[in-house]
């Protein structure tokens, strides 16, 4: 629900009987909270959950995989994206991000695999823009709140979709979604959206991100001026169009290794939920998707 948008007692009822997660976001995309029957909330689970939160080695070991997911996804793209153009610094950084992988991989506490991360989320993002090659948008970097140019504008409105569905396929597990193992504060977030959301950013959002711009599907005429805080934001028509184009990515076949048939990115992702759950239920370890080459 973006904006203003009312939902009538009766259509909030049903959301509830027939147990449909509701979103609410601002205008701009951003989340503000969610509506919920507390009956899909599985005891089990969450009380599992709560067990897992006090084993340092399962947080440590599922923070680890969400990372490794998450930088190998972004490799990935990379790799595919500079398959013809062989930008120099691009392949620098592909290899960069090879080095940050060996330092994950014998990281030996949270905040250190933290690091990793965000030193190879700036690796990255720097050869996400170097493969841009339309002259009307510039990236220099990832701006979050608010985003400045539309470039951010548009991968901050699509991992803010992602986000939202993923929270809507945790709260449909029975899962807590304020129980994080990379993420997680004093605050109550949903902390394991932001867990989850991690190997599937530079799948779902970056490459859809890139493909619009490219294609000049959307032009630097779509955002809105700078608001007061710098903020940049897509509107009319074109987020119309990448609410279509984002939907459009979530129904691509692929393959995974829990199914034998091609299946939708959606479904990929509903796998990947309960895969962390049987995790959580059996402490055992999370297996991350990683995207096909």
């Amino acid at each position: 629900m973006f904006g203003n948008c009312q939902l009538t007692t009766q259509v909030i009822s049903v959301c509830l009987e027939q147990r449909i997660t509701v979103v609410y976001l601002t205008q701009m995309g951003d989340y503000k909270g969610h509506l919920w029957s507390a009956e899909a909330a599985g005891m089990q689970a969450v009380m599992a959950q709560f067990e897992r939160q006090q084993d340092p080695v399962f947080c440590l070991e599922t923070a680890r995989a969400i990372v490794t997911g998450k930088v190998q996804n972004s490799r990935q793209l990379l790799l595919r994206l500079n398959r013809k153009r062989k930008i120099d610094i691009v392949a620098e950084i592909i290899q960069g991000l090879n080095n940050d992988l060996e330092a994950v991989a014998i990281a030996n506490e949270i905040n250190g695999l933290r690091g990793h991360e965000g030193a190879a989320a700036a690796r990255y993002f720097k050869a996400l823009g170097q493969l841009i090659v339309n002259p009307g948008f510039g990236f220099k970097g990832r701006h979050r709140r608010p985003p400045i140019d539309p470039t951010n504008s548009l991968l901050s409105f699509g991992y803010t979709l992602l986000h939202n569905y993923i929270l809507s396929l945790i709260l449909a597990e029975g899962l807590t979604p304020y129980l994080g193992n990379l993420h997680g504060s004093e605050r109550k977030q949903t902390f394991l959206a932001f867990d989850l959301i991690e190997e599937f950013r530079s799948v779902i959002v970056d490459a859809l991100v890139i493909r619009l711009i490219n294609r000049k599907s959307i032009s630097p005429t779509d955002f809105t001026w700078p608001n007061q805080q710098g903020g940049v934001y897509l509107q009319g028509t074109a987020r119309k169009l990448f609410l279509q184009r984002f939907e459009d990515r979530l129904s691509q076949p692929v393959l995974h290794e829990d199914v034998v048939d091609m299946v939708s990115y959606r479904r990929v992702i509903q796998l990947q939920v309960r895969r962390y759950k049987q995790a959580v239920l059996n402490n055992t370890s999370y297996g991350v998707y990683r995207r096909p080459n």
